[in-house]
């Protein structure tokens, strides 16, 4: 049964406390720790497009077959990440990312040996419930750490782990896959086995202090402050600002929300117009963005490449999204992550545009380079912007909740592309990307809420009210 209860100025000072901090060792300690399960995410899904061309000759796949096979992780990646987010607020956020890439890993590994496309197709998937459940769970719950003034900065920058991940795959992708008789079984150990030492390190992950508060155990986050504290102070060799220069409202705290009561909540009426915003545009990104990536090699072979040449005009298109990622997370502050969002979506318009009606092999690789940047750019905005606009006590269920939705274009995405390309071929498919993102740019721009420079606390007031919790029964 879910209460409400009134923060008392003893939990409100521990809010003041992390917010005062500036950035410093354990913030980037924090940012590491979940940035290299980006890393491994976005490794890991990027790579079914290195696979595809030689699993779909070995296994003689049909169009509709190779699709299938690429949409595997997201399948999993769906289920992930929405059971992960409502396990988040109900167990905690910490239990949920210390488990989810010891699944990625274990079936990554099982992957490496199939006998089948099936088999391979069914190991993908469970591999990707790891991947989903890692995914939606880093980003809100790294952002309750963080303070307001660099917050969409350092979620931004945390999720520019992926263009790393992006690269790293398209470098094995064109060295080892082709290059090796079982290159394809290979990169997938090689994608598995590093992550046994980040689980290792990842034993000294705190949990969020704001989680602890809603579960009543506030002494706990009172230690965990405290150590942050004190590891500030002895690293910068300087007091910190006084608690009374940080304003937090007195927000009610929702306490014992049940998983039915967290998912409802999403759609309460103080929520409703923040969650179709979210869904829309994370369902819009995710299949122009996975449609594109995972299908890009293959689409570079049709349009004449070797799959040698194609494979490093990937890896050309894949760094694009350093770039996106990071330029995005610096106007994540400047321009507030809504309007980030807009700009890279409209960006993301005008290279699907040119991409459309590419016929060089230069064209195509400079406006798909120019594309991911610009669709790497709007994940950027969305991984800051999710977390924050939902309240600490459902705030991993929405987090998890959108990027399931999304995931259903990832999904969709691969298998509408694999059953129509013959059809609306090269110039259809961006063409369609277009249309997409030009919808979403446009619904996040009337219906978006501004976010910059504000307490998480602050933008639950500016949402629900500071004792508006009825509205989200």
């Amino acid at each position: 049964m879910a209460t409400t209860q009134s923060m008392t100025e003893h939990e409100l000072n521990i809010l003041r406390r992390l917010e005062r901090l500036p950035f410093s060792w354990p913030h980037g300690r924090l940012m590491a720790m979940g940035g290299l399960g980006y890393f491994f995410d976005s490794m890991d899904v990027q790579l079914i497009a290195y696979l595809l061309p030689p699993v779909a000759a070995l296994w003689g796949l049909t169009n509709q077959q190779t699709g299938v096979l690429g949409s595997s992780v997201l399948f999993g990646y769906l289920v992930g990440a929405f059971f992960s987010g409502t396990l988040g607020d109900l167990i905690g956020r910490r239990a949920v990312m210390m488990n989810a890439l010891a699944i990625y890993c274990g079936f990554t590994l099982l992957a490496a040996f199939s006998p089948s496309w099936g088999f391979l197709f069914w190991s993908r998937v469970l591999a990707g419930v790891g991947l989903g459940a890692e995914s939606a769970i880093i980003a809100p719950f790294l952002a309750e750490f963080v303070a307001s003034r660099y917050r969409g900065r350092f979620v931004g920058s945390l999720s520019g782990f992926f263009s790393f991940g992006h690269v790293y795959a398209a470098l094995m992708g064109w060295l080892v896959v082709p290059a090796i008789a079982q290159g394809w079984r290979i990169v997938q150990v090689i994608a598995a086995l590093p992550i046994v030492m980040l689980l290792w390190w990842r034993r000294a992950l705190p949990e969020s202090p704001r989680w602890l508060m809603q579960q009543g155990r506030t002494p706990e986050a009172e230690r965990i402050v405290a150590s942050m504290e004190a590891e500030v102070v002895r690293r910068r060799h300087k007091d910190l600002p006084p608690l009374d220069s940080v304003a937090i409202p007195p927000v009610s705290m929702r306490t014992g929300g049940t998983f039915f009561q967290n998912v409802a909540a999403l759609w309460s009426r103080a929520m409703a117009r923040t969650t179709l915003t979210l869904w829309i545009n994370w369902f819009a990104i995710t299949f122009c963005y996975y449609g594109f990536l995972i299908w890009i090699p293959s689409l570079l072979v049709r349009r004449g490449l070797t799959v040698t040449r194609s494979f490093g005009g990937a890896i050309i298109i894949n760094a694009a999204a350093i770039p996106g990622y990071y330029s995005a997370a610096f106007l994540n502050e400047k321009l507030d992550r809504k309007w980030t969002i807009v700009l890279y979506m409209l960006g993301g318009c005008g290279s699907a545009f040119f991409l459309s009606g590419a016929r060089t092999e230069a064209s195509i690789i400079t406006f798909g380079f120019l594309l991911n940047l610009f669709m790497s750019g709007v994940l950027s905005g969305l991984y800051a912007y999710t977390p924050e606009v939902y309240p600490t006590s459902f705030r991993t269920t929405g987090m998890g909740a959108a990027s399931a939705f999304g995931r259903i274009g990832g999904v969709a995405a691969p298998i509408i592309i694999g059953m129509t390309y013959a059809t609306i071929g090269f110039g259809g498919v961006f063409s369609m990307t277009m249309a997409i993102l030009l919808v979403a740019a446009v619904v996040v721009a009337v219906l978006g809420r501004s976010t910059a420079g504000k307490t998480l606390e602050q933008i639950t007031a500016e949402e629900i009210g500071v004792s508006g919790q009825e509205k989200l029964g």
